[in-house]
């Protein structure tokens, strides 16, 4: 089938943008979404023309590196799916399709559709660790710890800190990021001996790093390729309050 392309060329951080039109000829129903860009790609350096820069790495939806905005949906139409997930099948023969990256302050487009995430970076080296001594490997029963938590801590590490939540958000918040990294930290108890530094340590880098409030709209939820919980932002609240009143 063939699929229109209007898709946001920036050749750096100061230069111009613009949306240009490509045509994806041949494209099969079970091509991935960047395998039908790398198709693509592979047309324009044939025709001695520059690439379409995009960000891709594991290309499982586990690495979280993609991430592009699909006709202003982050990640494109389908839920819980990142865009490298995203297949062609979802689309009819003559379909046009805009392409555009991440907008947000605290995500700086590098070139076309490449922003950079190290804002993300930051706000874990702020705090999204534990420095315990480990030591040898413990049984797996030495630490008791009721399943009921511990899968709610693996749903919130579930984070591939991809920035759909960013870009879908009106404020640009990252308090659906910032508060699964924490979450998933305070509520086991390796987590607790750090907790009260963790939490203002993040808080702080990330509202030092640009990124908006957060309005309670949900759209980060909505858009989560890994369907991270409100329920994680109402924990980090709750666990700053503790922090700052104690």
């Amino acid at each position: 089938m063939k699929v229109h392309l209007k898709v946001w060329r920036q050749a750096g951080p100061l230069a111009p943008g613009r949306l240009v039109d490509y045509t994806a000829d041949n494209v099969s129903p079970d091509m991935s979404f960047l395998e039908m860009l790398d198709s693509v790609n592979e047309t324009l350096i044939a025709k001695g023309e520059e690439p379409i820069a995009f960000d891709s790495d594991c290309r499982e939806g586990i690495c979280g590196t993609c991430g592009v905005m699909v006709d202003g949906r982050p990640h494109g139409p389908d839920s819980c799916t990142t865009v490298c997930q995203l297949h062609m099948r979802r689309y009819k023969d003559g379909d046009t399709i805009v392409i555009e990256p991440w907008r947000a302050m605290a995500f700086p487009l590098i070139k076309d559709l490449v922003v950079d995430r190290a804002a993300f970076d930051r706000i874990i080296q702020a705090g999204g660790y534990t420095s315990v001594n480990t030591g040898g490997a413990q049984d797996a029963n030495a630490i008791l710890i009721p399943k009921t938590i511990a899968d709610e801590a693996f749903e919130s590490a579930m984070c591939i800190g991809c920035g759909a939540c960013v870009a879908a958000c009106k404020n640009a918040s990252a308090a659906l990021f910032t508060s699964a990294k924490i979450t998933h930290l305070a509520l086991l108890p390796q987590g607790q001996v750090e907790a009260k530094t963790r939490v203002v340590a993040m808080v702080d880098a990330m509202d030092t790093a640009g990124f908006g409030g957060c309005s309670n709209e949900g759209e980060c939820e909505a858009v989560c390729p890994k369907g991270i919980s409100l329920r994680n932002i109402a924990t980090m609240n709750k666990e700053y309050r503790r922090a700052i009143l104690s």
